[in-house]
């Protein structure tokens, strides 16, 4: 089993090249070069890019989950939710070249594309349970994928936001916040409408009880 220091030298590897090649381009002997292993012990670790692509997220994701402020506990789940978004885009600030650069290869590729975007779904949905938002039932389940969707419409913004803190992307995911709430209050009312026109009564679905965008 590879240690973690193995395996983050493996996913920098891997986020360098994509910054200076199309992703599809990348041989498996280069991402061990660069990571400074042989091949054996590179196969030891991951069974492909793509298995590298996913340890980096689960990474990131773990690190915003680690720094979590017990501060915040008893605020909006609003402003826990932008909290731990602007945490992750702290942690990805390093990584910004390879990141465009995967940017670019997904609009050429749909296989990377297509897993990209069930990584971004997998993120989103850790980062909204831990602001308080369910991610169960018919709603729950719509709420990563549109949050995902909403932050990769940020991604031009943080790759060009050079200013310390990040003001352009923090001014940005606020507007965003507040558009998928007004979103959400409009699904809850369709919700509690379907429920009076099917007679099941107007009690709280399971999914407004977890809302809060």
């Amino acid at each position: 089993m590879a240690t973690k220091k193995v395996l983050e030298k493996i996913e920098d590897a891997l986020l360098a090249l994509a910054g200076e090649k199309a992703f599809l381009d990348i041989r498996l002997a280069e991402i061990a070069e660069r990571a400074e292993l042989d091949l054996a012990e590179l196969r030891k670790a991951f069974d492909g890019p793509f298995a590298i692509l996913e340890s980096f997220c689960r990474r990131i994701d773990v690190r915003v989950l680690e720094t979590d402020d017990p501060s915040l506990a008893e605020e909006p789940r609003r402003e826990r939710l932008f909290d731990a978004l602007m945490r992750r885009f702290d942690l990805l600030v390093p990584y910004r070249a390879g990141i465009a650069g995967l940017e670019r290869s997904a609009r050429r590729d749909p296989v990377l594309a297509c897993h990209l975007a069930r990584l971004a779904c997998g993120s989103q949905a850790w980062l909204l349970e831990s602001a308080g938002i369910s991610t169960a039932g018919l709603l729950g389940r719509l709420r990563a994928p549109a949050l995902a969707v909403a932050v990769v419409r940020l991604l031009p913004i943080f790759l060009a936001d050079e200013e310390e803190g990040l003001p352009k992307t923090m001014a940005a995911l606020d507007e965003t916040l507040d558009r998928l709430g007004a979103l959400q209050t409009r699904a809850d009312h369709l919700v509690g409408l379907a429920c009076r026109l099917t007679r099941r009564g107007p009690r709280r679905t399971e999914e407004a009880e977890g809302s809060g965008i």
